[in-house]
């Protein structure tokens, strides 16, 4: 085929549009819009190849998405990786890409007196690219990074979603954007290489026929076409054809259903869709453009004044989407309010009911009339937009429309047709629909035997319920024996109920009862059908205990082993215990535990449970599918058990044997350490705890605290694990004991011994504050952000929710909004506020700073621990030789437990 002008209909374009348009296909079959406007200041260009995720290999999701990623990266041409984007940046331009369903689009924008060396490098990308194996794999790491950042995403989730639900036999069911787990993991296995595969799909997808160019300039038309022809024409022609895929996603069994959905952000939406006939077919008729004129109106009368008078919805919008020239969807969505979720079957009635008043109505010419004026008026008194938007807008449509409608596309319908609009419209009903959809725990009853929190399920919708009960009884942690005891009794039940509870986790239903620091918990999780029967089993064999003999033996056996591998933990597992034996009151060492476990017996048991379960109280914890009442009921049952009868196994407890979790408070400008030597006398690697103690809970001290630790975090672990090399293991955390908030480096190491390493961490303390001093603005609330994007997300399951309001029950802090506050308090942050915090709190040599190193030597640093335990400590630094002597000098921060909650 010649190079020139086509012969076809005039291009039409808007009455005010000065700019000149030209079509041509150059030899190799490539059909290019050249567009001339004297007046920009920027030039752009945007291709679009039909070709997309749809064509993935199976066992290879998201090729097409990675092709796009690597074409970026370098050509035969101009082989420097990255030199392509440098070139566009340094020129005043951008450029970027994107993947959908059939097409790929690759565009840039350029200062003008740049555009033909940048059109050139762009052409390279489609004739000779390298996709050298050296980028290969951190390409595919720039994927997974894309796909990690989509997950906090509810765009991408609901379109991901929408397209799970769908019929697995067809494309539009595929997993398009990829991650490591798809480009490399999944391939590896079956013994395919991602990049030979890459190769293969480029060369058989990407061809000249299947690709469209628009080109925005300055020139005239005529010195356009000449750079065109001479940048392009090399990209080679094999005459691909443009894959069809025929078929609907959605079959009968996809189709009347609800989908609740739980989503990143706070709110409720409610999605409801069709699939419909594509309207590329019928666009000169408008039918969805019609309809979603109709039912998104926003006037008198119409279905969105109605739902926002009854104070239920915010927002409303219908109209097409995620359409193709084989399916497509009508959509609507409706923002709602918290009354609007509780309404949520009422809208959707209301819904349909406004979708049969137009049924009754019929379709109106009036209506058709009016719509195709206002949509005439706007598209000829369009204002311009930005040169790189417009090439994008229009290069994915030339495919599906004759040119002459390149820049009109779907905006102006002008043939009124009943039977197309009423065709679509009668798609609108119940039979073809699907919907989408997506807060604190309360004190339901209090006893002297127990407290109730109940959490409603708002967020899973699942048939499954959690059930924590936790049994504080003071005599449970009296003594070291007293806990060895305690853990015995609750590996017991476990082994007794073991051959009936097999039943329930098959079924579904999984339980655990485990020793705590003031007695036993027993947690159930699961199906809600039979949760009740396996719970009153659980406390029926608590209140008819007996010990046998020969199972006390095994059990016996199998906790001793278990204190006896304390020893070989990690070196750095054995400073954080002992950082929290130092910092928890009312703990007992295990190594005392060990000393007595010897020595006990099946008579000791057998005289223990009685006591301990004497004096008892239980806090308690439901949620999920369970109604209040039937909450209530299940441990009014386990409190007639235990507390009531005529002869009773537990008492209420005192008001002075309440127990509660405190934490040593350090004193101000002071540092303390803790040497001692690693357990395993044959582990070379030594350890070191660096706790910062900074305040007890507030949310805008922990919002500073975790934006700190949020910045530090990764130039400390490239520090001091990268660069010094001091270990593998190599954190900066954050850290919370009941409530009091710190920061701890955890370091192991080979190469240098713990008093060293601490003297490293604290060099990269003095190193950091410069770095926080010369954050940019820009730096610091794209920080913020990231903070408020990891607290944004949501939990995935019950048991992780439960895990979360539990921790506030149990700490006794019970902020049940800390979410929502301490985001709050992040939008009133200021830097300088952050700096302050450091210089106070965090900064070498603050005056109020409270540190204390627990400092773990290993084999390979035994003589350094000689010299450690030996030395005097300096002016300012407290070394502590014995941990309960020092716990019991200091005093202790005040308990959350005990706050007066109404129920």
């Amino acid at each position: 085929m010649a190079v020139g002008k086509e012969e076809v209909e005039e291009i039409v374009k808007a009455r005010t549009d000065k700019r000149e348009y030209r079509r041509i296909v150059l030899p190799n079959s490539l059909e290019v819009l050249l567009i001339s406007d004297p007046d920009t200041d920027k030039c752009a260009a945007s291709m679009d190849v039909s070709v997309g995720a749809f064509s993935d290999p199976d066992g290879l999701e998201g090729l097409a998405h990675f092709l796009e990623h690597m074409l970026f990266y370098a050509s035969e041409k101009y082989p420097l990786e990255d030199s392509y984007s440098k070139y566009i940046i340094e020129h005043g331009g951008r450029t970027n890409a994107y993947t959908s369903s059939e097409h790929t689009n690759y565009y840039f924008d350029i200062n003008a007196d740049a555009f033909e060396e940048a059109l050139d490098r762009f052409a390279q990308f489609f004739i000779n690219p390298l996709m050298s194996a050296d980028a290969t794999m951190r390409e595919i790491k720039a994927v997974d990074s894309e796909n990690q950042k989509n997950l906090l995403s509810d765009g991408w989730r609901m379109n991901q979603l929408q397209k799970h639900l769908s019929a697995a036999d067809h494309p539009y069911h595929k997993f398009s954007t990829g991650n490591w787990d798809t480009l490399e993991v999944r391939p590896k296995a079956k013994g395919l290489d991602t990049r030979s595969e890459l190769i293969k799909f480029y060369e058989e997808y990407y061809s000249a026929n299947v690709m469209h160019l628009v080109i925005y300039g300055k020139e005239n038309l005529d010195k356009i076409q000449g750079l065109v022809e001479d940048k392009f024409k090399e990209i080679r022609n094999i005459d691909r054809n443009c894959l069809r895929f025929a078929g609907e996603p959605c079959t009968s069994e996809h189709l009347q259903i609800l989908v609740r959905a739980v989503p990143i952000k706070e709110g409720h939406a409610l999605r409801v869709v069709w699939p419909i006939t594509p309207e590329i077919h019928h666009y000169k008729e408008g039918p969805c453009r019609y309809l979603s004129h109709l039912i998104g109106h926003e006037g008198e009368g119409s279905l969105y004044s109605i739902l926002k008078t009854l104070g239920w919805a915010t927002g409303l919008s219908a109209g097409e989407g995620d359409s193709s020239l084989d399916f497509s969807f009508f959509r609507v969505d409706i923002v709602l309010t918290d009354a609007g979720h509780e309404h949520m079957q009422d809208i959707i009635g209301l819904l349909f009911k406004y979708i049969s008043l137009l049924q009754q109505s019929g379709i109106c010419k009036w209506i058709f009339d009016e719509l195709s004026a206002v949509c005439e008026t706007k598209f000829h008194y369009q204002d311009k937009i930005q040169p790189i938007n417009y090439v994008v807008s229009i290069s994915p449509n030339m495919q599906k429309y004759p040119p002459k409608d390149w820049l009109v596309r779907s905006s102006l319908p002008s043939n009124f047709s009943t039977d197309i609009i009423q065709m679509v419209l009668n798609k609108l009903s119940p039979n073809n629909v699907r919907f989408y959809q997506a807060k604190y725990p309360v004190l339901l009853r209090k006893s002297p035997y127990s407290t109730l929190w109940h959490k409603p399920d708002t967020m899973f919708f699942t048939p499954k319920a959690y059930v924590k009960i936790v049994f504080t009884c003071p005599h449970a942690s009296d003594s070291p024996e007293a806990e060895v005891l305690t853990n015995i009794f609750t590996q017991l039940l476990m082994d007794y109920l073991n051959e009936f509870a097999y039943y329930a986790e098959v079924a579904g239903l999984n339980y655990g009862i485990s020793a705590t620091e003031c007695g036993f918990q027993v947690i159930l999780v699961g199906y809600n059908h039979k949760l009740r029967i396996l719970l009153e089993t659980i406390v029926e064999k608590i209140t008819s205990f007996e010990v046998k003999a020969d199972r006390f033996s095994v059990i016996k056996e199998m906790v001793t082993k278990e204190y006896q591998n304390y020893k070989f933990q990690q070196p750095y597992e054995q400073a954080m215990y002992y950082c929290s034996l130092i910092l928890q009151d009312h703990t007992w060492p295990w190594m005392e535990e060990l000393d007595v476990l010897p020595h006990l017996e099946v008579e000791d048991l057998a005289k223990f449970v009685p006591m301990m379960l004497s004096r008892a109280f239980l806090e308690c914890y439901t949620a999920g599918n369970l109604e209040r009442n039937e909450a209530e009921s299940m441990i009014q049952h386990i409190e007639d058990a235990l507390f009531r009868g005529s002869n009773p196994i537990c008492q209420p407890l005192f008001p002075s044997q309440h127990l509660t979790n405190r934490v040593l408070k350090l004193e101000k400008g002071k540092s303390y350490f803790y040497p001692v030597e690693g357990l395993n006398p044959s582990d070379e690697n030594s350890a070191l705890i660096h706790y910062i103690q900074v305040h007890r809970d507030d949310f805008m001290l922990n919002v500073k605290l975790q934006l700190f630790a949020l910045i530090a975090k990764q130039p400390a672990f490239h520090q001091l694990r990268t660069v010094e090399q001091l270990g593998y293991i190599t954190a900066l955390l954050q850290r919370n004991d009941c409530g009091i908030r710190g920061a701890q480096f955890i370091i192991q190491s080979t190469v240098k011994d713990p008093a060293n390493i601490d003297l490293r961490a604290e060099e990269f303390l003095k190193v950091f504050e410069s770095k926080l001093y010369e954050m940019t603005n820009e730096e610091f609330k794209s920080n913020v952000n990231a903070l408020i994007d990891m607290k944004l997300e949501k939990h995935k399951n019950l048991r992780e929710e439960a895990s979360f309001y539990w921790r506030e029950i149990s700490d006794g802090t019970l902020k049940f909004d800390r979410i929502e506050s301490e985001i709050a308090a992040l939008r009133q942050l200021t830097q300088q506020e952050l700096i302050d915090f450091f210089n106070e709190h965090i900064k070498v040599g603050a005056p109020h700073k409270r540190t204390l190193s627990v400092r773990v030597y290993g084999n390979s640093h035994s003589s350094e621990y000689k010299i450690d335990k030996s030395s005097p400590a300096q002016a300012s630094s407290v070394k502590i030789d014995d941990i309960f002597s020092f716990r019991r000098s200091q005093p202790l921060y005040g308990s959350f437990k005990g706050n007066h909650v109404k129920l």
